[in-house]
């Protein structure tokens, strides 16, 4: 090999070394060997910004858009809490929970399907009175060999298949086409983890629970007369029962109800006291079929989706001191809708509108998103904050989002349109019709996970340019003996080791143009390399790096680096016999 393949191996061992050893983040590095790269003329500005213009890339950062229109429009959430149930054993949750996310990351990108529902799953194990640390390692691998199962499951999945359609020119993989691998992965991650888990994975408690010495508040919520909650029991709602939130009692025509039983029917107009925490009432907004209080907001509830949480401290110089809420006319003052009091970090046990303001009391309030900007420097108030996540979900658009995700995934299945624009139109409608607004759909992209796509890239055509990837490719033709299913095997645990050290997207286009160097020595069918390389990169299992889902749980889930290892490892030895076996049979040599 010539210095620059040298250099260039060179700049990849250390980046390697960077990202297992160094607290930087990924986009960081590998951006920063790809700079040394184009300064010292090994690629030019043009091969630098190839991964730019790359298809699956740009696929991907669509599909962040479509699903954050699906969340904000409250469908995710619907779906969750309908899926879920009240399992009866730890067996029975996970089943519950693996089974319809490995379904939803099959026609979503897996990472926002995990981001979305790790706070519904925390609510869901508290209220179950299971450890959550047998849920959220499950809710992971499930998102991940979910992924495994369509083209669209994983950004792994669009990137390769964009660098293939570079490479072959043809059309790509159909959007099933992996399924032939991905469902029958699916299934033994499901039967393995039902089973295994009660040996393998651990209790853990979170190192910071999320109820721990928090401020209680009061919050009325009011029963919407045409909602789907009217008419149905406490519990048959799920109200009895929520992490953090106890309902106190309940308000009908002016009568107070307390101690209601959890058979009791709900009615339309009832208010409902619950006394709670902060991310526990952001939760209750979210629910469909509740609205604030009608005398609270003076009909704002139709903009309601508009609006986000605060949260506020009342100083001593508030014009609205010595007041009740409702003589102050505090929503006509400030334009906010007082939703929940705390006095002294302890709950008040009266009606919101009767409580009389006293300097130090804090108020969360809903507000459209100026009150923050007109308030932060107020006088009335000592602290204004806004909550993260607490804007309410547009439930009236719910069905629509669902509809626009099924028509893109429609039109591919039959082949009317491309993968990258299928996600485009969709990505669009979900603008154009409300279901999501610019701003959102521009910070619903995680830029980071597209950085790190677009630098391997320019990494990865080094490796070809300077002939590294042909050298590598040599090494191992020779040592498998020019025989194709060992080269093919080697290549698999390559990426699979790659995957688990550093992250997904990078391992896989990293090894791209060796399997591609590889099958053309061999003269045989480069298809049997892209599929394993896709599919080694989404079995990542034995550690929280190697993957970004299985890092987003690790601390919710309570967890150790030896935890992942324990469950993760025999599972990834399982499922790499298993595709060396499945691969050269449906995409033979």
């Amino acid at each position: 090999m010539e210095w620059e393949a040298w250099f260039t191996l060179a700049v990849i061992g250390c980046c390697f070394s960077a990202l297992l050893l160094s607290k930087m983040s990924a986009d960081a590095i590998i951006v920063g060997g790809l700079m040394v790269l184009l300064l010292t003329g090994i690629i030019t500005s043009e091969e630098a910004l190839a991964g730019v213009a790359n298809e699956g890339m740009a696929t991907v950062a669509l599909l962040f858009i479509v699903a954050a229109g699906l969340k904000n429009t409250g469908a995710i959430s619907w779906l969750s809490q309908n899926m879920l149930g009240r399992p009866k054993s730890i067996i029975q949750a996970q089943l519950r929970l693996m089974t319809p996310v490995m379904v939803m990351s099959g026609v979503l990108n897996n990472t926002p399907v995990v981001a979305m529902l790790i706070p519904a799953v925390n609510e869901w194990a508290k209220r179950q009175q299971i450890s959550v640390s047998k849920l959220m390692m499950p809710l992971s691998y499930a998102a991940i060999v979910g992924g495994t199962m369509t083209l669209i499951g994983t950004s792994t999945n669009l990137v390769i298949n964009g660098l293939y359609i570079e490479q072959s020119g043809s059309e790509g993989l159909g959007m099933w086409e992996l399924a032939w691998l991905g469902f029958p992965a699916a299934l033994m991650v499901l039967i393995y983890t039902l089973f295994a888990s009660k040996w393998l994975l651990h209790e853990r408690i979170p190192a910071i629970s999320q109820f721990d010495n928090m401020r209680e508040y009061t919050i009325e919520m009011e029963i919407e007369p045409n909602g789907p909650l009217a008419g149905k029991t406490i519990e048959e709602a799920g109200l009895r029962q929520l992490p953090g939130l106890f309902l106190s009692a309940i308000e009908r025509d002016g009568n107070m109800m307390p101690a209601v039983s959890p058979r009791a029917k709900l009615m339309p107009n009832d208010i409902l006291v619950f006394a709670g925490v902060t991310e526990s009432i952001v939760d209750l907004q979210k629910i469909r079929g509740l609205q604030t209080p009608s005398d609270h907001h003076g009909g704002v509830n139709s903009f309601s989706h508009a609006r986000t949480m605060a949260e506020v401290v009342v100083s001593n110089s508030c014009p609205l001191l010595g007041k009740t809420i409702r003589e102050a006319r505090f929503r006509t003052h400030y334009n906010a809708v007082v939703i929940a009091v705390a006095r002294n970090g302890e709950r008040l046990n009266q009606k919101i509108g009767n409580i009389t303001l006293t300097a130090g009391d804090t108020l969360l309030l809903e507000a459209f998103p100026s009150f923050i900007e007109q308030q932060k420097n107020s006088r009335d108030f000592y602290l204004v904050s806004t909550l993260a996540d607490a804007k309410r979900p547009n439930h009236d658009k719910s069905l629509l989002a669902v509809i626009i995700m099924l028509c893109m995934v429609s039109s591919v299945t039959l082949g009317w349109l491309s993968m990258f624009k299928a996600a485009f139109l969709a990505a669009g409608v979900m603008v154009v019709t409300g279901c999501i607004n610019a701003g959102s759909a521009r910070r619903s992209v995680d830029w980071m996970v597209l950085i790190v796509i677009a630098a391997s890239i320019g990494i990865g055509v080094a490796l070809t340019k300077t002939g590294a990837a042909s050298a590598i490719a040599y090494q191992l033709v020779t040592f498998a003996d020019s025989e194709p299913l060992l080269a093919l095997a080697m290549i698999y645990l390559m990426t699979v080791l790659c995957t688990e050290l550093i992250t997904n997207n990078a391992a896989a286009v990293l090894m791209f143009p060796i399997a591609l160097v590889t099958a053309q020595q061999l003269d045989v069918s480069m298809m049997p390399f892209i599929i394993a390389i896709m599919f080694a990169a989404s079995c990542s299992f034995a550690t929280p790096i190697g993957y970004q889902t299985n890092l987003m749980v690790y601390g919710p889930g309570g967890y150790r680096f030896s935890d992942y290892l324990r469950f993760g490892l025999p599972i990834t030895f399982i499922l790499a016999f298993m595709a060396l076996n499945i691969i050269p049979i449906i995409w033979p040599f």
